[in-house]
């Protein structure tokens, strides 16, 4: 899985749309939707606000998880 997945995965699990994960992490709700566009993708600090706020693991999100 790509991180696009994972993230739209991680939003469903946890009920979030765009702007409830913005504000959960701190970014604008554009900046979501550009990660999940493919238009960008999150920096160090981002993704770390990712794992903190939905309490995943970095590997989860990158998707190094073993299966």
């Amino acid at each position: 899985m790509d991180f696009i997945e994972i993230l739209k995965e991680l939003m469903i699990e946890f009920n979030l749309n765009q702007s409830q994960l913005a504000k959960k992490i701190g970014v604008r709700p554009n900046q979501i939707s550009e990660w999940l566009s493919g238009k960008a993708k999150p920096g160090y600090d981002n993704l770390k606000a990712i794992c903190l706020a939905l309490d995943v693991s970095a590997d989860r999100l990158l998707g190094l998880e073993k299966l």
